[in-house]
């Protein structure tokens, strides 16, 4: 093995607590998809043990802890909406400060896009009501719609994205947490007709959230 994978943030390494995930990840882009549990079984077997290096970095854990009040996550989610020209998925994107659990519906949008995604990030920084103001990080997964661009506009302010490793939902828990929530408490249960209704509904489960 030539070493766990790992992520710098901040100056400090961040490494994949097993290796496991590169391996996985490299396999994917090959066109199999196994999974880190049985390549960690046949490693074991085979007598191959984890990286030992990895925990010469910081954990991910001990990188949340030194920098919870700056830290920020998002994660988009779908809702089903009828519309005149038939049943639409609409793609929302949530943002949550860590610290605060506050939660804002950055955007929604039937097709998230590449000047859709930098509008939304010009919105999230800005200088008079943005929501990641005095953030210094914001977490998010490989959707494609978190394009160099987006993050440029955010880096401009301040903000740095962070990536998380392919395959890795863990590492972006709270954000994944609260849209289980938001789905529970609004998309789930309800029927909409029409964006408008979506956006009621969501600017209500926000402030519902929130309060």
């Amino acid at each position: 093995m030539n070493g766990p994978k790992r992520l710098r943030i901040s100056g400090f390494e961040y490494f994949d607590p097993t290796g496991y995930s590169s391996i996985d990840g490299s396999l994917l882009n090959r066109g199999h998809d196994v999974g880190r549990s049985p390549i960690a079984r046949v490693l074991k077997k085979a007598g191959i043990e984890p990286a030992p290096r990895r925990k010469h970095g910081m954990t991910w854990a001990e990188f949340l802890k030194s920098h919870w009040n700056v830290l920020a996550a998002t994660d988009f989610f779908t809702a089903e909406v009828w519309t005149v020209g038939g049943l639409i998925r609409y793609h929302v994107l949530l943002v949550i400060r860590l610290a605060t659990r506050e939660v804002k519906i950055a955007g929604i949008i039937a097709e998230p896009n590449d000047v859709w995604m930098k509008q939304i990030a010009r919105n999230l920084t800005d200088g008079l009501n943005g929501f990641l103001n005095g953030c210094g990080y914001l977490i998010h997964g490989r959707a494609p719609s978190f394009s160099n661009s987006f993050g440029d506009i955010l880096k401009q302010s301040g903000v740095k994205t962070i990536r998380l490793l392919r395959k890795s939902p863990d590492l972006n828990s709270f954000a994944a947490r609260c849209v289980r929530t938001v789905k529970e408490l609004c998309v789930d249960p309800m029927i909409f007709f029409g964006e408008q209704s979506l956006r009621h509904a969501l600017a209500e489960t926000q402030s519902f959230y929130n309060r």
